[in-house]
């Protein structure tokens, strides 16, 4: 019997994610790549590259969602979901107790209430960097480190600082003055670990906090900022093996749920233009 896919793309505004999966949810194929102004062609780019990592073609794919920031950028997608809605089935997929997730990207952070595989509430960070894995990224600059040594750093902290300004850039004042003071840089990362976790800690009370707990999103893989997670929150935090993919997989598994409705209904499925653009795009 010919496989059946189904492809996911999450073009968020920092990282763009593709994943593709087979009939029964088995990832085919995925691919993580920076996202760049030319959304369209970073688009049909990274399609082309893990189309040829599963060895199929696009009229191979079922169905394509797309989810994210720039998902109206997607030309070869069938339907275009939110992120919240992709999010939400995609972290249920893999941890089907989940009842909270929380993913913080380059740009944002938010808090997703689920319940039985389905969001029922959300809460997101206002337009302050702090919060965010950009703020990680300019306070790692300050410190002339880079961000993926911060969470092993943090993580021989003795005395964490405590910092006071909710601001990024008042932040970065307060970090040049305890290097003026030589605190050791680990307590300074971890306090800055400890800010970004108290923040969305303080954002995603107003839902309900009860396990399981997931943590998703590019700041995942940051070990301090669990940690500091886990502290602010007071209970044990998930966090999946690659935790930048859920938004792509929970749009995959959307396009086959879309498949599974139309044919139990006997309805055909509406799909979009079956065509990758130019290929000298992808020069």
């Amino acid at each position: 019997m010919t496989a059946i896919f189904f492809a996911g793309v999450d073009l968020g505004s920092t990282m763009t994610k593709i994943v593709i999966i087979d009939e029964k949810q088995r990832v085919t194929a995925s691919i993580v790549k920076h996202t760049g102004a030319e959304h369209r062609r970073l688009a049909n780019q990274v399609m082309q590259e893990v189309l040829n990592k599963a060895g199929i073609s696009l009229n191979d794919i079922e169905y394509i969602v797309a989810t994210g920031y720039g998902r109206i950028n997607v030309p070869f997608a069938d339907r275009h979901f939110t992120e919240l809605t992709c999010h939400a089935r995609g972290v249920s997929s893999i941890f089907p107790g989940v009842r909270l997730a929380i993913d913080i990207g380059g740009q944002d952070s938010k808090g997703l209430q689920i319940e039985n595989g389905k969001l029922v509430d959300f809460v997101m960070n206002d337009k302050c960097a702090a919060g965010t894995g950009r703020f990680l990224e300019v306070l790692a600059g300050t410190l002339n480190l880079r961000v993926e040594d911060l969470g092993p750093l943090s993580l021989k902290a003795k005395n964490k600082v405590i910092m006071n300004s909710p601001c990024t850039v008042f932040i970065r004042q307060e970090v040049a003055g305890y290097l003026s003071n030589n605190v050791p840089v680990e307590d300074i990362v971890a306090g800055l670990h400890n800010a970004v976790a108290g923040k969305v800690a303080k954002m995603v009370r107003t839902l309900k906090i009860e396990p399981d707990v997931v943590f998703t999103g590019g700041v995942a893989k940051n070990i301090g900022v669990v940690k500091a997670l886990e502290e602010n929150l007071g209970c044990k935090v998930l966090v999946p093996q690659e935790p930048l993919l859920s938004g792509a997989l929970g749009a995959a598994i959307v396009g086959q749920e879309i498949v599974i409705k139309a044919k139990s209904e006997g309805k055909p499925t509406q799909r979009g233009e079956r065509r990758l653009e130019d290929a000298r795009l992808f020069t």
